[in-house]
């Protein structure tokens, strides 16, 4: 293991205000979304629409590293240039979700366990040599009634050690998220007693299967109260809720933190952020960023409905979402940028 080679990546990812963005939906997701959006449900599409995000002007300025999905480290611009390629050029670092999605846990009703430790060695060698320098592997979590169990935690942390160690040994940062999901009428009260026990538990393995904490990133989800809870906390309980949780479970060796949107709309993602390093930026013993999905790159989508004489303005859009994020790592956001 190169420790200091993964410690140099990880420290790439965190530097300055810049974020991670997440452009890895599965086919599947990716289709989804395009039916809501109008656009034909095609690989060209999903190309076409990939092409826009990695040649946005300037997008450099804003994200330092790009999570990809398999199907796009294959694809390239119309006129052949590689996806890669053009992300090395602007100085964001690819890496590629390893994941193959969260599948029915046995003898646990309404709980999931991630799949896809089939032959990963294998695949991280082949994702190495395409110039690839971290992975991400995504767990979901339910909160519900009798849910989640310990037993399905561990499960997926064992599973997002293994993929972790994995990981280093290829010479890739790992990305690690166990994600507890809004889903449900959960306090936020409740969502925090899980997301820690969550990320005790996930920490535990991690130190266990000897993954190099200095050489990993953390993309948890914020704690927040549930979907459907009559009672929505404020954005300053949240800040300090999901602050007080990761210093009660997140070691200080880890570089970083990459939070996901987890379905929050844009701005309170946004503003959440913000808050967070508002209130307690000079506590923090590791970084603080963003690495959102839907919540940068729904405007851009919405507008670009797969046309290409809208092209322009939906990068205008993706790029604007993001320096918003930017703002919001430095404490400098206001609902004011949204206009």
């Amino acid at each position: 293991m190169d420790k200091q080679g993964l410690r140099t990546i990880a420290q790439r990812l965190m530097a300055g205000d810049k974020g991670l963005l997440a452009m890895d939906e599965s086919i599947p997701t990716a289709n989804k979304r395009f039916e809501e959006a109008g656009i034909p449900q095609t690989e060209e599409y999903r190309r076409k629409y990939r092409e826009l995000i990695v040649t946005t002007p300037k997008l450099g300025e804003c994200i330092s590293g790009a999570i990809l999905f398999s199907e796009t480290t294959k694809q390239a611009t119309a006129d052949g240039t590689p996806f890669i390629e053009i992300l090395e050029h602007a100085g964001i670092i690819p890496g590629i979700k390893l994941d193959e999605g969260a599948k029915d846990m046995p003898a646990f009703p309404n709980e999931k366990l991630t799949e896809g430790l089939d032959g990963l060695r294998e695949r991280l060698m082949d994702y190495a040599a395409l110039g690839l320098k971290f992975a991400k592997w995504r767990a979901v979590i339910t909160i519900g009634d009798g849910t989640p169990t310990d037993g399905s935690i561990y499960a997926n942390a064992y599973a997002l050690a293994h993929y972790a160690a994995l990981c280093q040994e290829a010479g890739l940062v790992p990305i690690v998220e166990p994600e507890v999901l809004m889903d449900g009428n959960h306090t936020i009260e409740r969502c925090f007693e899980v997301t820690q026990r969550v990320l005790h538990i996930v920490f535990e393995v991690l130190i266990k299967q000897r993954v190099y904490l200095e050489g990993m990133i953390l993309k948890p989800n914020m704690v927040l109260s549930g979907t459907d809870a009559s009672v929505q906390a404020d954005i300053d309980q949240v800040a300090d809720l999901t602050v007080q949780c990761l210093l009660r479970c997140v070691p200080a060796a880890v570089p970083g933190v990459a939070f996901l949107s987890g379905g929050q709309a844009a701005q309170d993602a946004s503003a959440h952020l913000n808050a967070m390093h508002v209130k307690y930026k000079n506590e923090l013993p590791w970084a603080l960023t963003f690495s959102f999905a839907r919540a940068v790159q729904q405007p851009a989508m919405d507008h670009w409905k797969g046309k290409d004489e809208n092209v322009a303005v939906a990068q205008q859009l993706l790029y604007k979402r993001l320096s918003i994020n930017n703002a919001a790592r430095r404490g400098e956001y206001s609902a004011e940028l949204e206009g």
